[in-house]
């Protein structure tokens, strides 16, 4: 007799009933919808909630529920265009300390979600996604390297032993004034054989002696490119290291980058990671000169006057020590003596090497940690909403440097162990090179339109449909069986989809498509073998032994081809072409576990505990 042992049977009926609930979250809408969330010491809270509903409803516009979930607030809407006419009012409401990100939330029950079961996350050319338009600020990128050839000069000068009267930027230019022409003529030639790309020009003001430095037109290109490849690079890692699932980052003209999210998991906090700035400097603290009179104007000359986050001016020397473009590792975690946030940075080569030498010459002195960050806040001036950036400079930390250190170090003095965690994750992707605002951020629909959806949908339903009907037909019985065991199939990849939150485009669906006619395959083999053994005399019992266990090795020798094709698709494609090969190596699997164990199953309840003498086979 053909008969399952118990645990046999249960485990069929375990993994059918644990694909149809993980793959029921699909079947349920996703609702436009915002998602606030709070930086820095703000909260999300009741009164955060009553704020944006008095906000809404004054610019009356209908919410579909308000929600407070994990530190954010999560508002639906009943359509795209509230959801978009939404945005300006809240963020205007709330203020700079808040973060306002739109996606599209599914509206499924709660005790799906408390077992864990969510939708299986969807390309942007099939149900859209998270679409964000950034702006490179190439001014500020040619002011940065301006900046950068200033202390370049100055440092190159001080080790030629050249003297000088004062180096500083003047718009678009480096000027470096001497007291007689004689050490500009030679400063010049020095700076000319170091620093080729940039133009010198020399400049009589009275007694003043001048050379004017700036960028070449070749140079300024390369500065625009460096900046404008850096930051893609810089963005791309900062979107992996977050988790998000085939990304598409790419350059739009010669400033501004497109970056797209499918299936992102907290879209808040992908934007507020995206356009954030933030980065770190070490400067020696200038205890030489009053803090009082910096305030009260009287700034030395190779000093800066930064206030600390509690707004205590503190008076800093104007050079660097090393910024967050030397940074090459960092991570999150805690001092061991206060307990307090800390981020402990590596830095690379040259950062470890100048850190060591200005520690090393400067012990027992303060040294202060600087945080930067751009920001963009919006505001109302008469009536209308105006977008603003401002540059934060912060002093995090100061503190005596007790001993020489170099590669690596800790920096103390944030608010909170979430911020420590955020910041090491823009210093581990990299700095950008120059400051970034977002023009348009905005989710979108499907990019080949509600058709192709509908289209891809429909070519499922059709094949399967045309494989039920002639399964039915040729093979009767077994061809009904065939035929639950091809929807369990489909079942059982939708829910794998869905628990491995791997994103489905429409290459993806194809591979589903090609998967329904493969899973068959398997079947037909079983059954063709079945009907051989019955004309050969055998018994039906023994034939539909006979059937399953000769066919085996042939259906796992095709199958596992297979399988190693769709690995070699996943491992060196790209975007659509991995889609598509985890839809057909996940059907593969799916199909070999319904058509061998799945319909073995069902045939013995059917026939294994009775006497045929025929098979409806």
């Amino acid at each position: 007799m053909n008969r399952y042992p118990l645990w046999k049977n249960l485990l069929v009926v375990v993994v059918f009933l644990l694909g149809g609930l993980y793959a029921l979250p699909n079947i349920f809408d996703q609702d436009p919808s915002m998602e606030v969330s709070a930086q820095r010491d703000a909260v999300i809270d009741q009164t955060t909630l009553n704020r944006v509903d008095g906000v809404l409803q004054q610019s009356g516009i209908t919410a579909k529920g308000m929600s407070l979930e994990e530190g954010k607030l999560l508002v639906r809407f009943t359509s795209t265009e509230d959801q978009l006419k939404a945005l300006d009012p809240i963020a205007a409401a709330l203020g700079q300390n808040y973060t306002q990100a739109l996606a599209l939330s599914p509206d499924i029950p709660d005790w799906l979600v408390g077992l864990g079961a969510e939708p299986m996350y969807l390309g942007l050319d099939l149900r859209g996604g998270v679409h964000v338009l950034i702006d490179v600020d190439m001014e500020a990128a040619l002011t940065q390297a301006l900046e950068r050839y200033s202390g370049d000069i100055r440092t190159l000068l001080r080790g030629e032993k050249v003297r000088y009267v004062r180096i500083g930027r003047e718009g678009e230019a480096v000027i470096v004034k001497f007291n007689n022409a004689a050490k500009r003529d030679q400063a010049r030639e020095i700076i000319y054989e170091e620093f080729r790309s940039l133009i010198l020009e020399e400049v009589d003001e009275g007694e003043d002696f001048l050379v004017k430095a700036t960028l070449s037109p070749t140079e300024t290109q390369s500065v625009k490119k460096f900046a404008l490849q850096q930051n893609i690079t810089t963005l791309r890692n900062r979107v992996n290291a977050l988790g998000v699932s085939e990304p598409l980052i790419q350059q739009q003209g010669d400033r501004r980058i497109v970056v797209q999210l499918p299936g992102v998991q907290d879209p808040a906090k992908v934007k507020n990671i995206l356009k954030a700035t933030a980065t770190l400097e070490y400067r020696l603290a200038d205890t030489e000169h009053s803090v009082e009179d910096a305030v009260n104007g009287r700034i030395p000359p190779g000093s800066r006057l930064y206030h600390e986050r509690n707004g205590q001016p503190v008076l800093l020397k104007k050079q660097v020590i090393v910024t967050g473009d030397q940074i090459v590792d960092a991570s999150s975690g805690f001092d061991q003596r206060s307990g307090q946030p800390a981020v402990f940075v590596s830095l690379d080569g040259i950062g470890a090497k100048r850190m060591r030498r200005m520690t090393n010459e400067n012990v027992g002195r303060p040294m202060a940690v600087v945080f930067i960050e751009n920001r963009t806040i919006t505001h109302k001036v008469n009536g209308e909403t105006v977008k603003k950036k401002i540059k934060v400079e912060e002093v995090i930390s100061i503190a005596n440097i007790l001993e020489p250190f170099g590669a690596r170090f800790q920096t103390t003095g944030l608010d909170s162990s979430e911020e420590a965690h955020d910041l090491a994750l823009l210093l581990r992707a990299g700095a950008l090179a120059a400051p970034i605002e977002i023009v348009e951020e905005r989710t979108i629909g499907p990019s080949l339109g509600q058709d192709s959806i509908d289209q891809g949908f429909r070519s499922v339903m059709i094949g399967l449909a045309l494989v039920m009907v002639f399964m039915a037909v040729y093979y009767r019985v077994f061809g009904l069986v065939a035929n639950m065991a091809l929807a369990m199939n489909l079942v059982l990849v939708v829910a794998l989809l869905s628990l491995l939150q791997a994103t489905l485009t429409l290459p993806g669906i194809a591979g589903i498509v090609l998967t329904v006619g493969m899973a068959v395959d398997a079947n037909v083999l079983i059954f063709e073998r079945i009907r051989e053994e019955i004309r050969n005399g055998s018994t039906p019992q023994a034939s539909i032994q006979a059937g399953y266990e000769k066919a085996f090795s042939t259906i796992i020798d095709a199958n596992i081809t297979t399988l190693i094709a769709a690995v070699v698709l996943f491992s060196f494609g790209t975007g659509p072409i991995k889609g598509f090969a985890i839809t057909l190596a996940l059907g593969i699997l799916t199909s070999m576990f319904t058509a061998i164990i799945g319909t073995r199953a069902v045939i013995n309840l059917i026939y294994g505990r009775k006497r045929v003498k025929e098979l409806a086979v």
